[in-house]
């Protein structure tokens, strides 16, 4: 009796998974941004920078985590470029800006061992880009002298092409 009710199972949930691998689509279809549109959210992040007294590296990420756009202010910090493209990859690849990010991975935290996966960067500045109900990509920006002023300018940027986005 038990052999007929687990064959009877069995049969189910094959049957199951057959319709629901029979109901997905083969393709799908994803938005990005042009490098124009990445262009126009680092320059706008530089200048309210720029304007708040602040030398950064800007980085805009597409929504796969690839690098669209890269720039460093004269002054900014070598270290900078590279920063502000963890952040923003961060952002994209956790879908959570990474001001969130850094509470949640906090050591003693159960996600603290996230931290030490490559290119991780658990600290603020780094920004998803969404519009419309879509993820279109990252901003990360590196060298304010904390992450919320980093967020700040990562803000303006986004603000700066949303309307873009959005049509």
């Amino acid at each position: 009796m038990i052999k007929f009710f687990k064959g009877i199972l069995l049969v189910a949930l094959a049957s199951t998974f057959n319709v629901n691998a029979q109901a997905a689509e083969a393709s799908y279809s994803i938005k990005l941004m042009t490098p124009e549109t990445a262009l126009k959210a680092a320059l706008a992040t530089l200048k309210k920078c720029r304007d708040s007294g602040y030398q950064v590296g800007v980085a805009i990420v597409d929504r796969t985590g690839q690098t669209q756009v890269v720039l460093r202010d004269r002054f900014a910090g070598m270290h900078t470029p590279s920063a502000a493209v963890d952040k923003a990859w961060t952002a994209v690849s956790f879908k959570t800006n990474t001001t969130e990010f850094a509470q949640a991975t906090q050591a003693g935290k159960p996600s603290s061992g996230i931290r030490q996966i490559p290119r991780v960067l658990a600290i603020g500045g780094g920004m998803m880009i969404e519009a419309g109900g879509n993820l279109y990509g990252g901003i990360g920006v590196s060298g304010a002298p904390t992450g919320e002023m980093d967020d700040m300018c990562a803000k303006a940027g986004i603000a700066a092409i949303t309307e873009d986005l959005e049509m």
